[in-house]
């Protein structure tokens, strides 16, 4: 409960820095994959991409810095098909669920590429803090709450189809403070029920996607010199 208050205050004053001087704003959707490294997987693998989506709200604050607001949602799915080690080929075990994030990021755009008629893409690096929830499939060997913080962080090129439209490509990692997207972690061995896996190592998470948003332009209206 504290990381969501902690969680909410930050994203309230975000929202206050984001709505009292901000110059312009966008909305955009993304289509991607979602896909994690744990006790199934032990290094990002493409091939385990699952159908993921994001919206999202952008604040440009300056030609530099932006905040935005997405929310993330997709599957999460693997197994123990293509065991990593002996245990895991006894432990046959398997994850299928469905995660949905929502955070606060804030980007930095490494070039003027806003009004700049010459230079109309730029890469950016992003970072931020976030809640994601999760369901599905799986006996719980534990109990924990299925709303856990994320910290996403990554890079991404942004490029400028006209005033309006803005295409990007992003790939964004999530560090959890949290080792049972897969249901697996701690284990007695000499159990020999092989459902045990590495405790001091939480799970990650992965979206890689195609965005694109619409900019609304703040228009500042003249006031009279007397």
């Amino acid at each position: 409960m504290s990381s969501l208050k902690t969680f909410i205050t930050i994203l309230l004053i975000a929202l206050c820095i984001s709505t009292s001087d901000a110059q312009e704003g966008e909305v955009g959707f993304g289509i991607g994959g979602l896909t994690y490294t744990g006790e199934l997987e032990r290094g990002y693998n493409f091939l385990n991409n699952r159908p993921a989506a994001t919206v999202f709200y952008r604040v440009n604050l300056n030609e530099a810095l932006a905040l935005k607001f997405p929310i993330t949602f997709g599957m999460l799915r693997d197994s123990d098909n293509n065991p990593t080690d002996p245990f895991a080929s006894q432990r046959n075990a398997s994850m299928n669920i469905f995660l949905m994030e929502g955070s606060l990021q804030f980007e930095y755009n490494f070039l003027k590429f806003r009004d700049n008629i010459y230079q109309r893409w730029s890469p950016y690096f992003f970072g931020g803090i976030g809640l994601f929830l999760f369901s599905g499939e799986g006996e719980r060997t534990t109990q924990y709450s299925n709303i856990q913080v994320a910290l996403p962080f990554g890079m991404g090129i942004k490029y400028i189809m006209n005033p309006r439209w803005v295409v990007g490509v992003e790939f964004g990692f999530r560090k959890t403070f949290f080792d049972y997207l897969d249901n697996i972690s701690e284990g007695d061995p000499t159990l020999k029920n092989y459902q045990y896996g590495n405790q001091l190592e939480n799970d990650w998470y992965y979206f890689l996607g195609i965005t694109l948003s619409y900019t609304f332009y703040k228009i500042h209206c003249p006031y009279p010199n007397w």
